[in-house]
């Protein structure tokens, strides 16, 4: 029945395998690097300049100031050349793009999208919204990374995507981010490494504490205990790497939204960034913040973090902490509730629980919320994206899985004041995928992060078959009415 209440747009992002990021190309091993810069440095300095002229006809168009990354990359490995090498401008660039190489971030797919409005509504027509469109982009080696489109509704609810640039770059980390040394010692002894070796560690750095600050009292604490067994060289890696795991990063304020590409830069991201969840989140001053959780992947673990930014300029990446941080799926509320952070999460792969906690960071108890109650739901049941509000209450759309693992949205929703209770729920599909969206990178799945409420209409992106992006709009009337 709500099927026919759906209206499907004919706004589809595909990926587009044009749309190319420089990457670090590694080799396997340090030798293969040296033997590699031996044979770059044996080239006769006249041919250097043909060669890197050859490289930059090629590439150079492709990329914003490519001189400056092949310049990084070469100050990388400078260390496999011989010690006190001469070695000319030019040449550096060519050693530098020998150890670069281009990843087609869309390759294989872009979607779950989840849509916040623009921090920037000026210069628009009466009646119109800026938005952000959040995408999951995944390319060689099913690697995922978090890149952006921006768009307006006009006054009669039509969506326009505005076209990408063809550039894409990276962020610049942010050097000196600081660490609070109680809430970095909340997380070891949850981790379960507080021990006489972190309290050593952690003995000798202030209140708050840089990376390096971190590294240096590792390595003197390691010194002074003279540490040289396994398990003591595990805990100082797993140190580390928590440090590494909290990081800020810088776009230029010159770039495009549409450039600017999250690609996974820490151990726990290695195999991607996945599934972000972008809120508005009204702080009790009346300001406002950007919030995204998501799913960190390295291959073997997944792992629930976050993102926060104020202008999509600045982004600060944190762990996510507690015994309920677990599995896929969290989804923040877009403000407190009675001075309390609420948040979605599907603990147990299977039902949707409730969590409440009085620290952004960290979560330690779940309520049984919503359990797997209709046919094509009875697989598993997820959020799609952080509940919307609304004078009738907390709308909530949401995935379920049938028969055949065919995805589809529904919707349900909660007490305004009290989100634990359930006090509406549908009990059909709103969106079911048709046959134009059940081929796919993996098919018979529609599936959204985040929706957006436009006067007393849904706006709602979603993936068809884990490979494109599209739209949908209804009248939240006929959601709320046909809720049982």
């Amino acid at each position: 029945m709500m099927a026919t209440h759906v209206q499907r747009t004919n706004v589809i992002l595909n990926p587009d395998r044009t749309r190319v990021l420089l990457r670090p190309f590694l080799l396997t091993n340090d030798r293969r690097a040296i033997n590699l810069c031996a044979q770059i440095m044996a080239i006769p300095e006249s041919v250097v300049r043909p060669q890197l002229e050859e490289v930059m006809a090629e590439f150079g168009e492709r990329h914003v100031k490519i001189d400056a990354f092949l310049r990084r990359r070469f100050e990388r490995i400078r260390p496999s050349l011989p010690a006190g090498a001469k070695v000319s401008e030019e040449r550096k660039l060519l050693l530098g793009a020998y150890f670069t190489h281009e990843y087609s971030l869309e390759a294989a797919a872009l979607f779950n999208p989840s849509i916040v409005p623009h921090p920037d509504q000026s210069d628009l027509p009466p009646g119109s919204l800026r938005f952000i469109l959040s995408l999951r982009a995944t390319g060689e080696g099913h690697i995922s990374s978090i890149t952006f489109r921006t768009g307006f509704l006009d006054d009669k609810g039509n969506i326009t995507i505005n076209a990408p640039t063809r550039y894409c770059i990276e962020p610049a980390q942010v050097p000196n981010a600081s660490y609070d040394k109680h809430l970095f010692e909340w997380k070891l002894r949850e981790l379960g490494l507080a021990d006489d070796f972190s309290r050593q560690v952690l003995q000798g750095l202030g209140g708050t504490f840089a990376v390096e600050e971190l590294r240096t009292s590792v390595l003197a604490t390691l010194k002074h205990l003279r540490a040289r067994d396994e398990e003591r060289q595990f805990a100082a890696r797993k140190i580390l790497m928590l440090a590494q795991s909290n990081y800020e990063v810088q776009f230029p304020a010159d770039s495009r939204l549409s450039e600017r590409v999250l690609f996974p830069t820490t151990p726990s991201q290695s195999n991607g960034i996945e599934d972000a969840r972008f809120v508005l989140f009204t702080n009790e001053d009346g300001t406002r913040t950007y919030y995204a959780t998501y799913t960190a992947y390295d291959g073997k673990l997944i792992l629930p973090q976050f993102i926060e930014t104020s202008d999509f300029l600045h982004f600060n990446f944190t762990t996510l902490n507690g015994p309920a941080v677990k599995n896929k799926g969290m989804a923040l509320f877009p403000r407190k509730i009675k001075g309390r952070y609420a948040m979605l999460g599907r603990q147990d792969s299977e039902n949707l629980y409730m969590m409440f906690s009085d620290h952004l960071h960290f979560w330690h108890t779940t309520e049984l919320l919503l359990e797997p109650k209709f046919p094509w739901e009875f697989v598993q049941l997820g959020n799609c994206g952080s509940p919307i509000e609304t004078d009738a209450g907390w709308l909530v759309l949401s995935h379920g899985v049938g028969p055949m693992r065919k995805y589809c949205i529904g919707a349900f929703l909660l007490d305004r004041d009290d989100p634990t209770k359930v006090i509406g729920r549908l009990r059909e599909p709103l969106i079911k995928p048709n046959e134009n969206e059940r081929e796919g990178y993996v098919p018979n799945v529609v599936y959204s992060c985040g929706s957006l409420l436009r006067g007393r209409h849904l706006i709602i992106p979603y993936a068809m078959s884990d490979y494109a992006t599209t739209f949908a709009t209804l009248p939240i009337d006929d959601v709320l009415a046909a809720m049982e």
